[in-house]
């Protein structure tokens, strides 16, 4: 690899963990914010549910307009200054119009995602696409993981305010290094743009629709747990700043370590199906045992398994997404994707929001549980639909 390609990947993975920390610095305190701000449980899961609304609207836009100019840098661009400007708007005081216009500019800023993954492969041969994406995934997990371990001690040391305003400035950083990121002037045959007839192919690609809708199911157990209701659960059992800080560790941690060997160890051993069902399996297992959980450290426990979990197939369904693509229709293969699994971000927590209100807390767990066992089931699907071509393709 040559020097100058190595520096511009350390640059870029230096601005996608300032993007995920950015956004993720207020995650594991928002729902209990919201509680203190006044709103119901259902209105807090329409504020979550905010966030995957936003991007089921104009993920797949961005990416088909990203693949038309054959730009992303102006897409990155926009994506850090949104993550400043969301945090600010959350600590506008008065109505929960405020916190909802946070995050549903949140949203916005997810969406230029699509520009990330895609520029990021670029630096990569087009074989090399998994490996790319379970780099960007890693870095997309300790992002996360970083911003979520500061909100707890954020919030217990300078107010519950303090998380959004280290988010903005973060943000801030990161645009301005963001300037900085280098393009190359000639990325992967896409100096003409994606045409009409290719934006038609991408989007009947069997294995990208097939991902989609298993991340469709995996982002609504994920926006109902860890990053919407489980953090008010934990609160629930009296949990402090600090052991909300610990449970955050817990799910994180092994999530970003299975993610560092999912598409380098797990799938090349054991296949993608089973890889992605068995993280689903354990996934529904331990979604559903929430409801079951009256201690903090049982619940911490649940998040150990759930996070590993989901380190086994969430990334490897992101580098499936666009295995299949050709290099010019990365990014609206991708914000098809993004696209998709946004309607888990908003549809997981809107329901779980309504049934929460109506139920109880543990209710909305339960229906997290449902939809990965439902994930389960097509994992089931697929695996036997390969196996029977495959052994048809021996036969002939």
């Amino acid at each position: 690899m040559e020097p100058s390609t190595r520096n511009h990947r350390l640059l870029f993975m230096t601005v996608t963990l300032m993007f995920w920390i950015a956004m993720y610095t207020y995650v594991p305190t928002l729902s209990p914010y919201l509680s203190t701000r006044g709103l119901s449980l259902d209105l807090i899961g329409i504020v979550l549910g905010s966030y995957g609304f936003v991007q089921l609207l104009i993920r797949f836009p961005l990416g088909m307009l990203s693949d038309r100019w054959g730009k992303r840098k102006p897409f990155i661009l926009l994506g850090m200054l949104a993550a400043s400007v969301s945090c600010l708007l959350f600590i506008i005081p008065g109505s929960w119009l405020w916190p909802l216009a946070g995050r549903a500019m949140a949203g916005l800023c997810a969406s230029t995602w699509v520009a990330f993954t895609v520029m990021y492969a670029n630096y990569f041969a087009a074989e090399e696409a998994t490996k790319a994406m379970g780099n960007i995934s890693v870095m997309t997990v300790s992002g996360q993981m970083i911003g979520m371990l500061l909100s707890g001690w954020m919030s217990d040391g300078f107010g519950e305010d303090a998380p959004f305003v280290l988010g903005a400035v973060i943000g801030g950083i990161g645009l301005l290094l963001a300037l900085l990121i280098h393009e190359p002037d000639k990325p992967l045959h896409e100096r003409s743009g994606i045409s009409f007839s290719m934006i038609r192919s991408v989007i009947q690609t069997k294995l990208l629709l097939q991902v989609a809708m298993l991340s469709l199911l995996a982002h609504c157990v994920l926006f109902i747990t860890m990053f919407g209701f489980t953090p008010l659960k934990a609160e629930a059992l009296g949990s402090s700043g600090l052991e909300l800080t610990l449970l955050v560790f817990a799910f994180m941690a092994p999530h970003a370590l299975a993610s560092m060997f999912t598409a380098s160890w797990f799938a090349p051993r054991f296949g993608n199906w089973v890889t992605i069902g068995t993280g689903f399996v354990l996934s529904a297992i331990c979604t559903i045992s929430i409801c079951f959980v009256h201690n903090i450290w049982v619940l911490m426990f649940t998040q150990i398994i759930n996070g590993f979990a989901q380190g086994l197939h969430i990334p490897l369904l992101l580098g499936l997404a666009i295995r299949d693509v050709n290099p010019q229709g990365r990014a609206t293969a991708m914000g098809l994707y993004q696209a998709v699994y946004a309607a888990g971000m908003f549809a997981g927590p809107f329901l779980a929001g309504w049934l929460n209100e109506s139920w109880g807390l543990n209710s909305g767990f339960a229906l997290g549980g449902v939809f990965g066992l439902m994930a389960v089931l097509l994992c089931v699907v697929f695996y036997r639909h390969d196996r029977r071509k495959m052994m048809r393709g021996v036969l002939k």
